[in-house]
């Protein structure tokens, strides 16, 4: 009687590419500073309830750690949109969009190329441009 084994696992592809590195650091420290200041916040309220010396303390550091974890998650939202602008998210323009552009971009050639003409012929070989008077 065999047995037919199977793996312990099966790799599959991802359906989502990974995190840009400088966006994965920014949500790993977010989480640490959330979960910290969730625990944080456990904690003076159950010593208020207890009536603690340690409830004001805990409460004031509270709202302090409520800014940084604010901040925490704003930095990932900044870090990731500045990863996409320096780093090209891959767009489709229209196909009239893409006319339009080539177009632009043929006339500011043609312009060029008249221009280096025009700028050719009215010197001397010396590279002087020559006087009109």
């Amino acid at each position: 009687m065999s047995v037919e084994q199977r793996p312990l696992w099966v790799e599959e592809p991802a359906v989502r590419p990974r995190l840009p590195d400088p966006v994965r650091t920014a949500a790993v420290r977010a989480v640490i500073i959330v979960a910290a200041t969730l625990m944080q916040a456990v904690v003076a309220f159950l010593s208020t309830l207890a009536g603690s010396w340690l409830a004001f303390p805990m409460v004031l550091s509270s709202v302090g750690s409520t800014v940084l974890a604010t901040w925490g998650v704003l930095d990932v939202w900044v870090t990731r949109q500045v990863w996409n602008q320096r780093n090209g998210v891959v767009s489709m323009p229209s196909s009239t969009a893409r006319k339009l552009r080539r177009e632009r971009r043929r006339a500011r050639r043609a312009a060029r190329t008249t221009q280096g003409a025009a700028r050719i012929r009215s010197t001397d070989g010396s590279g002087q441009r020559l006087s009109r008077a």
